[in-house]
């Protein structure tokens, strides 16, 4: 039996608590929560520092696509309006 190690945390997990919707320009695009923005700013300083249990570092890779997932959402939201 194989065992599949999980190396990120979903980003889904975030989207109920974790996410806003802000006008911007008159444009609705996505952005974290204040909460959420602090989060990633934290594990990315303890990154820096080697400091990341497995655990963050899952949280990390997780907060990190959803942030790219956003900026492409956002993205064709602005090139459509």
């Amino acid at each position: 039996m194989a065992m599949v190690t999980q190396t990120m945390v979903q980003p889904s997990s975030w989207v109920e608590a974790g996410i806003q919707i802000q006008k911007v320009r008159e444009l609705n695009l996505f952005k974290f929560t204040d909460e959420l923005q602090a989060r990633l700013e934290t594990l990315i300083d303890r990154k820096k520092n080697n400091v990341l249990t497995p655990e963050e570092t899952a949280e990390l890779a997780g907060i990190t696509e959803l942030d790219r997932i956003f900026t492409l959402i956002n993205a064709r939201i602005i090139a459509e309006s």
